[in-house]
């Protein structure tokens, strides 16, 4: 079975064109087939601000307005996806810019309301590997952002770390995958505030209980429960780690943290 890396990059990373050069040509570099997702929150929360549309977050996720909506379509497809495919092509990596409903790659359906209504908001229900192979198969490296389609017209804000596990998941059929998410940190940190603190392994177990002890707090959690959530369902491998050590996966020593069940 070939192997398939799918990295996913953040907002932080994204919003700073020295690190973002940085992450992509280390990305570019790597070896066998790819495919990179990327969020973008930050830039849209700044967007928004500037436009007079406050941005609103529940436990590091997005709540969708139409307004909201509107500009989060504008800067993930529009200002991120295509700055970073052009970047990519400028360091000779065959970049396709891609949101969920190109080529009907990803469907969702708008999120019910529960305890929060979360807008337009979408939860993944199929991931159309077939499509997304054929593009890989030609030597396409396909960057998708944080957009997924309802196959009736409307287009869904869907949380980017999940994004990159339900194409982790969709694709393991075919490819072993090595989902890698790349921001900031060193990988999961004990003390946020020392850099060195790394949490080299998480089992669930131990997610649950740095969890309760709210070492693990906001945007992490989604990340973690995404990465559970992938191994449960057929990703054989997943890794949190710092943006620049890209290049160090490649060693047998890996960086950063690794998520297992």
């Amino acid at each position: 079975m070939k192997k398939l890396t799918i990295v996913k990059i953040g907002g932080h990373i994204v919003d700073d064109q020295q690190k973002l050069q940085l992450v992509l040509k280390q990305f570019s570099s790597i070896k066998g087939l790819k495919l990179l997702v990327h969020g973008g929150g930050k830039k849209a929360s700044q967007i928004s601000l500037q436009m007079g549309v406050i941005p609103k977050m529940v436990e590091g996720r997005r709540i969708t307005d139409a307004e909201s909506l509107k500009i989060t379509q504008m800067v993930y497809a529009g200002l991120i996806n295509t700055n970073i495919v052009a970047k990519l092509q400028s360091l000779k990596c065959n970049a396709f810019g891609m949101n969920g409903a190109d080529g009907n790659s990803i469907l969702a359906i708008k999120r019910p309301i529960k305890k929060i209504d979360y807008g337009y908001v979408g939860d993944v229900t199929k991931v159309n590997a077939n499509n997304i192979n054929q593009l890989l198969a030609i030597g396409i490296v396909p960057v998708f952002c944080a957009l997924t389609h309802d196959a009736h017209g409307q287009i869904l804000n869907t949380n980017a770390d999940t994004i990159t596990a339900e194409l982790g998941i969709g694709l393991s059929q075919v490819f072993e995958i090595n989902l890698v998410y790349c921001f900031e940190k060193k990988g999961v940190l004990k003390n946020l505030n020392d850099d060195n603190s790394i949490i080299s392994h998480i089992s669930k177990e131990t997610y649950l209980n740095l969890k309760s002890e709210k070492i693990i707090a906001d945007g992490m959690i989604p990340k973690i429960d995404n990465a559970l959530d992938a191994l449960n369902r057929g990703v054989q491998n997943v890794f949190i780690i710092k943006y620049d050590e890209l290049q160090e996966f490649k060693k047998e020593e890996k960086p950063g943290t690794r998520i297992s069940l």
